[in-house]
Formats: C-alpha cells, sequence, structure tokens
C-alpha cells in the first residue's frame, strides 16, 4: 500500500495496515517509515523567511530575532495604531512568487502523503498585525475593527486555497494551518469570543479546503480542551498535539479519539526534555493506547526543532523506536 494511503486511511478512520509516521529527520535511514512530505513553502516570504528575521514580512509585521534557534518574534506590528487601517493592504495571494518552487519540490514527494504548511491562520495573523495584548483588549473594545482584519485574513486564505488548487489540485492532500490558543491551563479566550469572531470564518476556510479534497490540519498549542468540541465541528480532520500531559493525556484521548485524527508527539515541553527512556516509552505506549482507535486516528509526530527546546539529539529516536515497535498495535494487539 502506497504511504499517501496509509496517512490518508488514519485520518479517515478507515483501517490502516500500520501506524502512520511524520517525520523530519531520518528521511535517508529507513528504521522508522516516512509517510509525510511536509512543505513550508506558503511561509516563504520575498523579504525572506520569518525564521530569518525578515524585517518587515510580507504583512508589514517586522521580526526580532529570540534567544531560540528556529525562529523569531513579531516586534512591530502594521497595525499597532487602528487608524493604519484604513490603508492596510495585505500581500497578493495569487502573487506567482509563492508559488514557483512548489511544482519541482512536489515531484520529490514520491508515493508519501503531501502537506503544505502555512502557519499563521486566523487569530495567529490578527495578533502579529495588531499585537497580542491588544489583541486580546479589542475582542471588547474594538469589536468592528477586529471583524474587518480577519475578515481581510479569511479573504487572502479563501484566494491562497483557489491558486493552490487551480495550480495543484490532487497533488496536494492537505494544508497544515496554526492558531495557538492555549495557556498550560486554558485558553486565552472563552468560548464566546471563539463563537462570535471565529467559528464562522474557520467554517469557510475550512469548507473550501475540503472542497479541494483536501484535509484540514490545525495546530494549536496550549490547554486547548475546551475548544476541541467546536473544532472538530467544523471540519478539522487532524489535531497537531504536541503537549500530551497539558491534556490529561489519558482523560484527553478517552473523551475525544475516534472523533478526529490527533497528529501527536510525546510532550514537547516536559517528557522530551527530560529525556529519561522509559518515561519516553511509556508515554509513546499511552498514545497509542489512549489516542489511537482500530480504525486509525493517530499519526506519529516528529516536532523537528530540538535544539530549540533542549532536546538531546538521541532523544527522539527513543521515541519513534517506540512508536515503531507499536505501529501494529491495533492490528496485532502487541504491547
Amino acid at each position: 500500500m502506497h504511504r499517501r494511503e496509509i496517512v490518508r486511511r488514519a485520518i479517515e478512520f478507515r483501517a490502516p495496515p500500520r501506524l502512520p509516521f511524520w517525520q523530519h529527520w531520518n528521511h535517508k535511514r529507513r528504521e522508522f517509515p516516512d509517510d509525510v512530505y511536509n512543505l513550508w513553502e506558503l511561509d516563504r516570504a520575498q523579504a525572506g523567511w520569518f525564521f530569518d528575521n525578515a524585517m518587515p514580512d510580507d504583512w508589514g509585521c517586522g521580526w526580532s530575532a529570540t534567544d531560540l534557534k528556529n525562529m523569531g518574534q513579531v516586534t512591530a506590528c502594521p497595525l499597532a495604531d487602528w487608524s493604519a487601517l484604513n490603508a492596510y493592504r495585505p500581500p497578493d495571494p495569487r502573487n506567482p512568487f509563492y508559488y514557483q518552487r512548489l511544482g519541482p519540490l512536489l515531484d520529490e514527494a514520491d508515493d508519501r502523503y503531501v502537506c503544505l504548511t502555512a502557519h499563521s491562520l486566523l487569530f495567529s495573523r490578527l495578533h502579529k498585525l495588531r499585537g497580542f495584548a491588544e489583541s486580546l483588549e479589542d475582542f471588547y473594545l474594538e469589536p468592528q475593527n477586529v471583524h474587518r482584519v480577519l475578515d481581510m485574513i479569511v479573504d487572502f486564505k479563501i484566494r491562497q486555497v483557489e491558486e493552490l488548487h487551480r495550480r495543484f489540485g490532487d497533488r496536494i492532500d492537505a494544508l497544515f494551518v496554526a492558531d495557538d490558543w492555549g495557556t498550560q491551563e486554558g485558553t486565552f479566550a472563552g468560548l464566546n469570543i471563539l463563537r462570535d469572531f471565529f467559528v464562522p470564518r474557520y467554517k469557510i476556510i475550512f469548507d473550501a479546503i475540503h472542497a479541494c479534497g483536501w484535509h484540514v490540519i490545525l495546530h494549536s498549542c496550549g490547554r486547548i480542551n475546551l475548544f476541541v468540541p467546536t473544532l472538530i465541528e467544523l471540519g478539522v480532520d487532524v489535531l497537531n498535539m504536541q503537549q500530551s500531559r497539558s491534556y490529561g493525556l489519558v482523560e484527553f484521548g478517552e473523551q475525544f479519539r475516534g472523533q478526529v485524527c490527533f497528529l501527536a508527539t510525546v510532550d514537547i515541553q516536559s517528557t522530551l526534555p527530560r529525556g529519561v527512556e522509559e518515561e519516553i516509552r511509556e508515554e509513546a505506549r499511552l498514545l497509542v493506547r489512549h489516542w489511537g482507535t482500530p480504525t486509525g486516528g493517530l499519526i506519529a509526530f516528529d516536532y523537528g526543532a530540538w535544539e530549540a527546546l533542549g532536546v538531546r539529539p538521541e532523544v527522539p529516536q527513543i521515541m519513534f523506536d517506540e512508536f515503531a515497535r507499536l505501529q501494529r498495535y491495533w492490528q496485532e494487539g502487541t504491547t
């Protein structure tokens, strides 16, 4: 069976023959499966990659480097003053620059599942344009301006999806998007904010992606348990979960498994940085048992930028070794 089909079956709960693997670091050595071809071309900016301290990026956001090695942060927001809104224009989603390298790269996918990543979706793009604290205040103080900006972002995303489909069609299997909504204890905002500002707009974007025949893969950091039922209702196919201990690993899995596919890793903030082998293996076992099902619903995920998290180079291999040992857990009942 082609690797692409294995991943699709896991996402759609159609009984894949084994656990699929999404990894970044072991493509040449085939110790572990390598099932997903992930491209970040949609985050490429004419001013430079946002990892490279682009100043400003194509949205007009100024970036500064942090002490982490994998990215910076926005420190200059083009809509810091609302008086700039009337004259503000987002980048052109049909600009050939964003797509010119995709064709040759897609040729390298072989039989893997193809996912394009475009990190900032709605909330993440909003606070990069306006400022984080300011955005949270604006839900109450400047709701009309927030609606205007969010509609602008939705228009960009819809036209980006249309352009991708026009150019590449079924060579793509999924779009990976990101809105970080959580702290360690809960979400930044309540369900009322999600409902009033984001639910209808997420639905528009997710429906457009699905209309292309692609899956919606959503990343959201933090304890977002409160939002998960709504995200599932909106049509998210895969949730990228990286802080499994923050959610209440067993309870979270028992509540939501079978309703959405999880793209999951051993906890990147606690278990992996500690680097204790048996802890890592035990957590991988818990994820397989409590987040997967006999018909699918789990993909083993590699965060990739381990140095930025203080994770020793050999530690991800321990995690993947355990996932590989359990890759036919539901078919064979092995532990």
